[in-house]
């Protein structure tokens, strides 16, 4: 095991001045479940007695067939192929399906895992589905969550509302979850701020933007599926706004403001983006997401000049063709660093086209379940937007993050004048498994990202960890010059390995990779055999969240490629194939190119907490972000690995810097949180 080299800046109780106040973890967090819970109806709750006896069959079943102890903790798991599943005195239908027919993205893994009941349920204990929960990713106290809504900041608070369930851990009855922060990590969470109690959101408040206006009046856009599950805009706003924690919305009179235009499915008009404006116009733009009959993928824009009363633009904003359903629409400028605009500095969502500036275009692909963004320019006169590079067009071309990462939204936080990314990462367990634990989903949201285009290349954007999460950091080690020959698996000793930032750099031989003439032209992380393919470049990198004989591991890697004309390649992946021993589970090998300019050396950041692994691979121009569920290498037994395991080329890891991460102690508000 490779001992960490001393570093003062890093060693444990040395001194460290926090970037940000950060709210005092040494306060008791309240109980879980508090304000903003609602009961669960009668129509969705068995019977006590019924409920009683189903569970008591179940748990016969269950123990005649197979019966799991750990450390005095036993789960009573529901009989293979069956289509229930028990937790917390209920019974749940588990769907082969959900969303689908209501008209949103499919929400359950169970057609990717072969159907409801399609695979014998593994033995989960508690203490494997108790480790699973997050300690600094957002996450509500139980149940179901999906899209983050509406983020902004009010009067000393960041405000993030997002898509729950308050009665299950499976999608449905989607109301808005509401959490506060004062520094993007430290959540409090608040009651709901809005529900379905009206005709045309009876089916569910659906996702949306806030907007601020310049007399500081705050206007929320959102999608409610009506009674008949037709799809339609709503305006809310808060009913005090003086109140800085925003506890109380009002939705408009005037609702529904838009209905899904002519030649718009009734199903297929959803997710209204900030509004803004263009210079010399008092009106306000709005982008909603479609698709038109040939499956072509759009946004559609509308005016208005006070958010009751709506004109479409006579052009589409951008159309791709084949790209199907675009949710969760997105857009906003960014600063290349010429013509005035800072490029280490976020823009104001109205910031004016011109020199200086570029737009991003974000579509949240419902075919593929991935967020693509392009980067080009915007004709505020016409309302349109083209794309730099026609090849990497929305949809087709680059992505936010090439793991499980979904329905994305910006803000503008004007605090430290920065662009903000907020995600949802979803499950890729089984529904039963979610029901047993009791929750299912979290958020980039206890740390989102900025979000800056890369002046570098001029061509893709760079995402980071907002510098706040770096107050988390606790003790540190540091190891230098560790070299990795062929074949070659380096542990670290870093203690406990669940919760950890992790900076790595790696220098590549050049003479080795000079000699070699052509290697692996055809090769893509995704239909690769993973860490465990031997390549004469690649794969190198770390193995985190692995088990002492490295039975279950995730692997974080670089993957070189050189083609016959002498180019070199460059291959961030990120493999989940052996992050779990448990069989009910979707396991993949994400990634992509990331581009290396001439003189850098390979980085990577990793962000560890539990069961997400999140990687930003040269500064954030590639990043990758799974959801694990290791059996073995939890808690103490966790730990850390350098590897090498190309034929061809010896690497040397010049500097990796790991540290503990402490919880964000997310609990519900009270004034004494403050």
């Amino acid at each position: 095991m490779i001992p960490p080299v001393a570093d003062p800046a890093m060693l444990e109780g040395a001194a460290r001045s926090p970037l940000l106040p950060a709210t005092d973890p040494r306060r008791a967090a309240a109980p879980a479940g508090g304000a903003g819970q609602r009961r669960p109806s009668s129509s969705t709750v068995l019977p006590a007695v019924v409920s009683a006896v189903l569970l008591l069959v179940l748990a016969v079943v269950t123990i005649l067939a197979s019966q799991h102890v750990d450390n005095g903790q036993r789960v009573v798991m529901p009989p293979a192929g069956g289509d229930v599943a028990a937790a917390a005195g209920r019974v749940v239908e588990v769907a082969a399906t959900r969303g689908v027919a209501e008209g949103v993205s499919e929400k359950s893994t169970a057609p990717l895992l072969g159907g409801a009941g399609a695979l014998r349920d593994y033995s989960w204990t508690n203490a494997m589905l108790a480790w699973q929960r997050t300690a600094f990713h957002f996450q509500p106290p139980k149940n179901w969550m999906n899209d983050p809504n509406g983020p902004l900041y009010h009067k000393g608070w960041y405000h993030l509302f997002y898509q729950w369930n308050p009665h299950s851990a499976v999608w449905g009855n989607i109301t808005w979850g509401h959490a506060v922060s004062r520094d993007l990590v430290h959540w409090l969470h608040l009651p709901l701020a809005m529900v379905p109690d009206h005709w045309y959101d009876a089916n569910g408040v659906w996702s949306g933007s806030a907007t601020r206006l310049p007399d500081g009046r705050i206007v929320m856009l959102y999608t409610g599926s009506t009674a008949d599950s037709v799809q339609v805009q709503n305006l809310a706003e808060p009913a005090d706004p003086s109140d800085p924690l925003l506890r109380e919305w009002v939705k408009s009179d005037a609702n529904p403001v838009l209905v899904p235009p002519p030649g718009i499915g009734l199903k297929d008009f959803r997710d209204p983006t900030t509004a803004w404006r263009v210079p010399n116009d008092t009106a306000w733009r709005v982008a909603i997401g479609s698709k038109d009959r040939s499956h072509a993928g759009l946004a559609l824009v509308y005016r208005t000049e006070d958010f009751v009363r709506y004109d479409p633009d006579p052009a589409l904003m951008h159309v791709v063709p084949g790209t199907g359903m675009w949710e969760c629409v997105d857009f906003y400028p960014v600063a290349t660093g010429s013509g005035g605009a800072g490029e280490n500095s976020g823009l104001e969502t109205s910031a004016p086209p011109g020199p200086g500036v570029k737009h991003v275009v974000k579509a949240s692909l419902d075919d593929d379940k991935h967020d693509y963004y392009a980067i080009g320019t915007y004709d505020a006169a016409a309302d349109t937007w083209t794309p730099d590079d026609t090849v990497n067009d929305v949809g087709i071309g680059l992505r936010y993050d090439y793991g499980k990462f979904y329905a994305s939204k910006t803000f503008y936080d004007p605090v430290l004048r920065r662009r903000v990314l907020w995600g949802w990462v979803g499950e890729t367990d089984s529904e039963r498994a979610d029901i047993l634990k009791g929750w299912a989903s979290l958020q980039i949201g206890s740390i989102p990202r900025t979000v800056l285009l890369d002046t570098k290349t001029g061509s893709n954007l760079l995402q980071w960890p907002v510098v706040e999460v770096e107050n988390l950091r606790m003790s540190g080690k540091s190891f230098g010059g560790v070299a990795l020959g062929h074949g070659s698996v380096v542990p670290l000793d870093v203690g406990k390995a669940t919760q950890l930032d992790i900076e790595a750099e790696f220098e590549v031989d050049a003479a080795a990779v000079e000699a070699v003439t052509e290697a692996e032209v055809g090769f893509n992380c995704s239909t690769s055999a993973g860490a465990a393919g031997r390549g004469m470049l690649g794969p190198f990198g770390l193995l985190v969240l692995a088990d002492e004989d490295r039975s279950e591991q995730t692997a974080v890697y670089f993957y070189l490629v050189k083609g016959t004309d002498g180019s070199l390649k460059t291959f961030f992946c990120q493999d989940e194939l052996r992050g779990s021993k448990a069989n009910d589970l979707v396991k993949r090998v994400y990634g992509s190119v990331v581009p290396v300019l001439n003189g850098e050396n390979l980085s990577v950041r990793i962000l560890v907490d539990h069961s997400i692994v999140e990687s930003f691979a040269q500064g954030g121009r590639t990043c990758i972000t799974s959801r694990v569920y290791p059996t073995r290498a939890i808690y103490d037994s966790a730990r850390v690995f350098l590897f090498n395991n190309a034929t061809n080329v010896h690497v040397t890891a010049k500097s990796v810097k790991i540290w503990q991460l402490n919880s964000a102690y997310i609990r519900p508000y009270s004034a004494s949180s403050l």
